[in-house]
């Protein structure tokens, strides 16, 4: 696992010891970010359920500025940091241990560009976090989207308030699906 692009091509990252997480792989990180192409540059990113920091690290070494991550588990925590360390992009990064559905449930304390969601699969975890994100929309700043990485074999429609799933892509046992603001709340 490395950074595809950006200030920090080619740094490797740390993987979290055991099974508690599950890294995305270079080719469906690629891939997404393909879809995402300039967005990426001076974006806010809310990394939920971090596992590595892979994702919210590709985000920051393309030009995002800025990248909070969460994740629950102690180890998870500690390979982000160690992660971020070794790219250099420490200093635009927040790291909170946190459940993350507790967190995105609570009352917004930013904004975001983009959220990921790539949480323990099978569970349902990954609707649970949607779900709190449609209640709390506040999370996302204008035009921006939640991005679900999720086993294509999960995926149901979501009866939702605020948010549409815009698009939907899979390589492979990786399923993306794009959330963003319906369009009436754009419009206020």
């Amino acid at each position: 696992m490395k950074v595809n692009t950006g200030s920090a091509k080619g740094k490797r990252l740390k993987a979290v010891p055991g099974k508690t997480t599950r890294p995305i792989t270079d080719l469906a990180k690629q891939a997404v970010f393909n879809i995402l192409m300039d967005e990426v540059r001076s974006s806010r990113w809310l990394d939920l359920f971090g596992g590595t920091g892979a994702v919210g690290i590709e985000a920051l070494s393309r030009g995002a500025t800025s990248c909070t991550f969460l994740d629950i588990e102690n180890a998870a925590v500690r390979v982000i940091e160690a992660n971020l360390k070794a790219t250099g992009l420490t200093a635009a990064a927040k790291v909170i241990r946190q459940d993350a559905l507790r967190y995105v449930g609570g009352r917004p304390n930013s904004q975001y560009d983009f959220i990921y969601v790539a949480p323990p699969q099978h569970q349902g975890v990954w609707q649970r976090a949607v779900a709190a994100i449609d209640d709390n929309v506040g999370w996302l700043a204008d035009g921006g989207t939640v991005i679900v990485q999720i086993d294509p074999n999960e995926y149901v429609a979501l009866e939702l308030k605020h948010l549409e799933l815009d698009d939907q892509r899979s390589y492979g046992r990786t399923m993306f699906c794009f959330y963003s603001a319906a369009p009436e709340l754009t419009e206020e």
